[in-house]
């Protein structure tokens, strides 16, 4: 019986020590990130306790974003800077060990606490799932997904984009899941983008290389994503 317990506590320490190692692997956001951590031009960012706040000159449309797994949350940075500068306020959430599965429901104190006109919810790989996932049970007004699909039916409009060079993204099971996005679907495909450049922490491991610069695919996604917004806004 001894030896039973003892072996119990070893099992127990060895998956503790693994959940401790397998948290603390995550990819860090790099120095351009960082540089946004203050905000630039009409764009000022400020600490809200689940993220942070992008806010820009507009003020009629917020999006709500989950970063992918394992992902530090500010490498997101640029990405929704650009887009605040473009009229759309933007929530970067922080999720518990960086895995958004842990907080699928942070949206609700966003929406709970701001009156916006419009409210999308965004997410990017892991962090695009789980945002579908809230998508799919709150009353939204639009679900922006980057290279990442949905798990179960999603009935507002869903703009997705993604990476020619995507090596990360199941093409098999994104394509499969077209079918839960409804008629209002809008797809855009960005030419020799990849995985991880949404994003600015580095190289993710066993994604494509990317034959234009993240600047690039993040212009473009933004691009793509103040087109969707207008249109939800005109109806």
């Amino acid at each position: 019986m001894k030896k039973r317990y003892i072996a119990l506590i070893v099992i127990l320490l060895l998956v503790v020590g693994y959940f401790i190692y397998y948290v603390n692997d995550y990819y860090h956001a790099d120095d351009t990130s960082l540089s946004y951590i203050n905000g630039s031009g009409n764009v000022s960012v400020s600490k809200v306790s689940n993220g942070l706040f992008i806010d820009g000159p507009g003020n009629d449309t917020a999006l709500i974003f989950y970063p992918g797994a394992k992902i530090e949350y500010t490498s997101y940075l640029p990405l929704m800077n650009k887009l605040a500068e473009n009229g759309v306020d933007a929530y970067l959430v922080e999720m518990p060990f960086n895995l958004a599965f842990l907080g699928t429901d942070s949206a609700n104190e966003i929406i709970n606490t701001t009156n916006y006109s419009h409210y999308i919810m965004s997410g990017h790989s892991l962090g695009g799932s789980m945002a579908s996932s809230y998508a799919s049970k709150h009353n939204v007004d639009g679900l922006v997904l980057l290279a990442a699909y949905p798990s179960e039916k999603v009935n507002v409009p869903v703009l997705s984009v993604y990476g020619s060079n995507d090596k990360i993204l199941n093409l098999k099971t994104y394509n499969e899941s077209k079918t839960l996005m409804g008629n209002n679907f809008t797809e855009h495909i960005i030419d020799g983008a990849n995985h991880c450049q949404f994003a600015n922490f580095g190289i993710m491991q066993g994604d494509g290389n990317a034959t234009i610069n993240s600047t690039q695919q993040q212009k473009e996604t933004v691009d793509a994503i103040i087109d969707f917004i207008n249109s939800i806004r005109k109806n």
